[in-house]
């Protein structure tokens, strides 16, 4: 396999996928190789457990309800309880992390009431109270991970802005219906707007349309491919969480996003007295030293060599895919 042409597909097209009958191909144009490679390029990606998926990231709480969580797991029913989380359709995201809180996931429906039938039939069922940590404020949006080893970041991996979000957009029938079909990913084929057409109904012009409106109202944040870090050597990842005066948070929050070592920088809410901590990072590094290394940096960079911090590493993944705000219509 073309290892330089993998890399490119890996790292070029996390966003931009380009909105025509035949994506494949006009990536295929760009890199100068054929359609038929880059499909099969993809499909072992895929298959390999490199990609998680092709197609849309959807902008936290834009639609729908989401939320992080975390549980604290006794370590003897830690794997039995993650299994549990795990096999609701709403967790998208579950991972153990070294902390008294250790099994941590990110849960979405379509509304709020849905999302908290979830989270109470998880409490029930572990025996453990859920800490519910919904996204207030978002300094570093998800475009991508540049894998370049570039230490600044690609513009085309920067949204950084600050402001409480807005309510979310609530999508009509069709619009549901779109994001059910669209939202654990495209099929790799050659038309797949087109294979999504049939599945609703609809033109593939239609579709192409309805994924560019659902663009334009800020439901999707990017369409492209969705990597898994740690199949890409990535294998230390850590969530970093600070303890910022309130009145600071949003400034070190703009601070924190703008460096390369930071994926993910949002702010969340306290839960006293179980947890203190309001603004949180993430960092991808390919061993612990190099994280640690990337938390001093962040320390520096913005004046926060006094501020309570705790770095914790991810030990295990239970489940990652796309998040899933809409149900297939019957």
């Amino acid at each position: 396999m073309n290892a330089a042409l993998e890399m490119r597909l890996l790292n070029d097209f996390q966003h931009d996928f380009p909105l025509v009958p035949t994506p494949f191909a006009s990536i295929a144009q760009r890199l100068g190789t054929g359609q038929d490679e880059v499909l099969r390029i993809l499909d072992s990606l895929q298959q390999r457990g490199t990609v998680s998926r092709v197609g849309a990231v959807f902008r936290p709480r834009s639609i729908g309800a989401s939320t992080l969580a975390a549980l604290a797991v006794p370590e003897d029913k830690l794997d039995e309880v993650a299994q549990m989380v795990s096999s609701y359709p709403e967790v998208n995201h579950n991972y153990q992390r070294e902390h008294h809180f250790n099994l941590w996931f990110v849960a979405a429906a379509a509304n709020e009431v849905a999302l908290q039938r979830t989270l109470k039939k998880i409490e029930e069922r572990s025996g453990c109270k859920v800490l519910f940590l919904p996204l207030l404020e978002e300094y570093h949006i998800d475009l991508g991970f540049d894998m370049t080893g570039s230490r600044r970041k690609s513009a085309a991996f920067i949204d950084i802005h600050s402001g409480s979000l807005p309510q979310p957009y609530l999508p009509s029938q069709q619009e549901n219906r779109l994001i059910a079909a669209i939202q654990s990913g495209l099929p790799i084929v050659e038309r797949p707007f087109k294979a999504v057409g049939m599945t609703l109904g609809r033109s593939e012009a239609d579709v192409i349309e309805g994924v560019q409106d659902l663009i334009r109202l800020g439901v999707i944040k990017r369409v492209g491919v969705v990597v898994r870090h740690r199949e890409l050597g990535y294998r230390a990842n850590a969530m970093v969480v600070w303890d910022i005066p309130d009145e600071e948070v949003s400034e070190v929050g703009l601070c924190l996003g703008k460096l390369e070592s930071v994926t993910l920088c949002y702010r969340r809410p306290r839960r006293l007295p179980a947890w203190r901590y309001n603004l949180f990072c993430m960092i991808h590094g390919h061993d612990r030293e190099e994280v640690l290394a990337r938390v001093d940096e962040m320390r520096q960079e913005c004046g926060l060599q006094h501020r309570v911090c705790e770095v914790l590493f991810s030990t295990r993944r239970f489940k990652q895919c796309g998040a899933r705000y809409a149900q297939a219509a019957a």
